[in-house]
């Protein structure tokens, strides 16, 4: 232990943590290439060849072009996520369809949206109350 002094043994588990960050960046940056739809496949083999050749440069520079854009694809991810479980949620349970509670909230919806007049929604309302 005499030969490897305490502040080596720190730099070398900054140097550790460090890399296994950039790890994960790579893995996050290499999902993030294949998710997007708006890349073409020239464009998306550009990054993945910039992103092994020059790996810490590579990441550097496509989480500074591209990094808002990631953003926006993993919150849009989570959203559908999100829907497809609660639309699993509803069908398994059984109250995805024929309440007359969800019914009347898909038809103040479309009020809302201006889709339906108020005497639609009037007449609409009475027939499922009904």
């Amino acid at each position: 232990m005499d030969d490897y002094p305490l502040l080596n043994l720190f730099w070398t588990m900054f140097w550790f943590f460090i890399w296994i960050m950039w790890l994960f960046l790579l893995f996050k940056v290499i999902t993030d290439i294949f998710r997007d739809h708006d890349l073409n496949g020239w464009a998306k083999a550009g990054w993945l060849i910039l992103c092994i050749l020059l790996p810490y440069l590579g990441v550097l520079i496509y989480v500074i072009a591209r990094g808002k854009s990631m953003t926006q694809r993993d919150v849009k991810q989570a959203k559908e996520s999100e829907a497809a479980f609660q639309s699993y949620i509803r069908k398994t349970a059984g109250t995805g369809s024929g309440g007359h509670a969800d019914e009347l909230a898909r038809l103040a919806e479309l009020k809302e949206k201006g889709a339906i007049t108020n005497e639609e929604f009037e007449k609409a309302k009475a027939k499922v109350l009904s």
